[in-house]
């Protein structure tokens, strides 16, 4: 009769994975080895065995019972090999039985193997308009990461068999060796030379992937970008890296986000800058102007007596909140353009504007002290 994984091995799980990590882990592997979607020969055994497993880990009470007792405890509604309590786990001998017996006070199934490891981590970069980050897009990228084999679902064995437990270290991972002092036999531990440390030997290594559990693919992934992403912003897509080693859960896809420049706007967080150039009547007089947004043009009325470098606020025309607060605001800046040719006509005008406005020229105080000038501001 085959041993028993460890379950937590099974699910592809830390032992100190949450409730929510186990069952999300259970629900996608069990859609992967469901007999009605895996046609292949050992997919209702291992469709068998997370069941078994999530049935265990996702009871708080079974599960803590197991990580004392290993499979017994799952078997034999908490049987305890050890029923002095001198060697089991947790007891306050378990640490001296370790030392001298290399913790074979584990008992049957109680083996505790290392998780396997989480996949790495990949990182791409995508170009979006301006446009495209105040108000969100879908893009794709391409992606070429390590997955888990498909010929033999990670197990790195010919049609997907289970790899034998090695015959050196008996799937321990580790040689244990007796040395006699004059204190009596003391025992050491080194990692197996045949397996690695892995506790398996691949004997029919898998056509496909050689023994390697994963190969290569070109994907494309779709990317959410989020309305209002700014430049160099950085978008995570969980579990899109590369599949771990011996099934281990998928690393992360980093996105890095570069945004084009506008030949227009200018954006300083939520807020969207942009310039609007007006004559010289138009400042004095007044006038309704067509202001381009991003949302398109709208009409906004400039009001008599406007000066060069005059801010206007157009409420709602900024950047979205990532979080999903309020938009931002466009400033919009005048810049009274002051003509450089001049016709007879419009020559005749400005003479006579120059004649009634006079030509006494106007001082602007520019030596008044810093707390001065706070004053004038507050209106003090």
């Amino acid at each position: 009769m085959a041993e028993k994984r460890d379950y937590y091995v099974v699910l592809g799980v830390e032992r100190s994975a949450s409730e929510q990590e186990i069952k999300r882990a259970y629900r996608t592997l069990a859609r992967k080895y469901h007999p009605d979607v895996n046609k292949d020969h050992d997919a209702e055994d291992r469709f068998k065995e997370l069941n078994e497993a999530y049935e265990v880990l996702s009871n708080a009470d079974r599960r803590a019972a197991y990580d004392r007792f290993g499979h017994a405890a799952a078997n034999g509604g908490g049987f305890n090999a050890d029923p002095f309590g001198f060697g089991g786990a947790g007891s306050p001998f378990a640490d001296i039985f370790e030392s001298f017996f290399g913790g074979a006070q584990q008992g049957a199934g109680g083996r505790r193997q290392a998780a396997p490891p989480r996949g790495a981590d990949i990182q791409v970069s995508i170009d979006l308009t301006f446009e495209e980050a105040v108000f969100g897009a879908e893009k794709t990228v391409e992606v070429d990461r390590l997955e888990t084999c498909e010929a033999c679902h990670g197990t790195r064995m010919r049609d997907g068999k289970t790899p034998p437990s090695c015959s050196t270290c008996g799937g321990s991972g580790e040689v244990r060796r007796v040395q006699q002092t004059i204190l009596g036999q003391f025992m050491t531990s080194t990692t197996c030379p045949t397996c690695q440390g892995e506790g398996v030997n691949i004997t029919e290594p898998c056509d496909v992937c050689r023994g390697r559990g994963r190969t290569r693919h070109m994907r494309t992934i779709a990317v959410t970008v989020p309305a209002g992403v700014d430049d160099n912003a950085t978008l995570r897509l969980s579990g899109q890296g590369e599949d771990g080693p011996n099934n281990g859960p998928a690393g992360n896809l980093y996105v890095k986000v570069r945004v084009e420049p506008h030949k227009f706007f200018e954006r300083h967080g939520k807020a969207i800058h942009s310039q609007v150039g007006i004559n010289v009547a138009q400042a004095a007089l007044g006038d309704e102007v067509a202001i381009d947004t991003l949302d398109g043009e709208v009409v906004f009325k400039i009001p008599a007596g406007t000066q060069s470098g005059q801010q206007f606020r157009l409420r709602g025309k900024g950047v979205p909140d990532l979080r999903g607060g309020d938009r931002g605001d466009q400033i919009v800046t005048i810049q009274v353009v002051v003509p450089k040719k001049l016709t007879d006509e419009q020559r005749e005008l400005f003479e006579s504007l120059a004649a009634s406005l006079g030509s006494e020229v106007q001082q602007h105080p520019n030596n008044r002290g810093f707390f001065d000038r706070v004053k004038d501001a507050l209106g003090v």
